[in-house]
This record gives structure tokens, sequence and C-alpha cells, in this order.
């Protein structure tokens, strides 16, 4: 039994967000939906009407997603019921796509809400889906301080978009 989860590039992807402001205008996901989805450098996946959805910078996987409503705001409560059937309906649609792209054997689906929950940017609510396989834990993160990711972040969203009829 682990007495600790030891994650020391988690508080690094935390304090590069702590420094900024709690505002849309210093919000990363504010800036990224913004992006062309076919940009090449953009994590940027796809648009829907009420939201976007992004690969994760620094992912607990490969094919970590982040579905990210358009509006910014941090209190769950103040979601529309529109902005969450899309949540829902996306994250359906992500999960079928990253069944069809990788095969997990399972998915972490949820959000952290607020700092103290764990939510690296807590100013703006966004929803993991984290694709999950048998022993995709490993030591390289406590050893060697860095997460080994099978496949590159471009890479899983093209293979995406593919899947999604975007390209």
């Amino acid at each position: 039994m682990m007495d600790k989860l030891w994650s020391p590039w988690r508080s690094q992807y935390i304090e590069s967000f702590n420094k900024k402001k709690s505002d849309s205008k210093g919000c990363v996901f504010c800036g990224t939906q913004n992006e062309d989805i076919h940009d090449d450098n953009s994590l940027l996946v796809s648009k829907g009407e009420k939201t976007f959805t992004m690969l994760n910078l620094y992912p607990y996987n490969t094919g970590h997603l982040m579905v990210v409503p358009y509006r910014h705001l941090s209190d769950f409560g103040d979601l529309t019921t529109e902005e969450l059937t899309e949540v829902m309906l996306k994250t359906k649609e992500l999960v079928a796509a990253l069944k069809e792209i990788s095969n997990p054997g399972g998915f972490n689906i949820g959000a952290n809400l607020g700092k103290t929950a764990g939510a690296g940017i807590a100013n703006h609510i966004h929803f993991h889906i984290v694709p999950r396989w048998n022993g995709d834990t490993n030591f390289m993160p406590v050893i060697g301080e860095v997460k080994v990711l099978s496949q590159d972040l471009l890479k899983t969203k093209s293979e995406l978009q593919q899947v999604l009829g975007i390209i």
C-alpha cells in the first residue's frame, strides 16, 4: 500500500498558473478557445457551441483531454443546463473516440472544483477525461521526476480529429 503519491511535476504546473491573474485576460483556457483547431501547434482538438476540447499539456496519460466551457467561470453551480449537457455529450463522444484510437481499459472522468480539490487552474472550470490502462503507472515519476507518454500530443490530436471527422 502506498502512503503518499509523490508528483513533483504537478507542483510546477500548478505554480505556473498561480502566477497568472484570476480574470479571463490571464486565463490559458480563454486564450486557447480562440485558436484554430487545424493549427499544428495548438492542442485544441474540437469546438462545440458551448464548449471546446483540448489535450492537456501536462497529461496524466496519453489522450488526457479536457472539455472546457467557453464562458470564464469557476463555480459549478453557474453552468447552464446547455453547458452541462454539451460537456456530457462531448465526454461521451470523446470516450468513444479514445476507445477507437487507443483501446484503454477504463477512464477517469471528472473535475477538480477549487484549488483545495486539486484544480491547477481553478478560475475556469474544466472537465478531465483520462484514459487508463492496466499498469499505466510506473517508477519513472518517482525516480526520474518525469512522466512517460507513449505518444506525441499532436499525433494524439490528429488521430482524435480523424475519428471525430474534423480532418
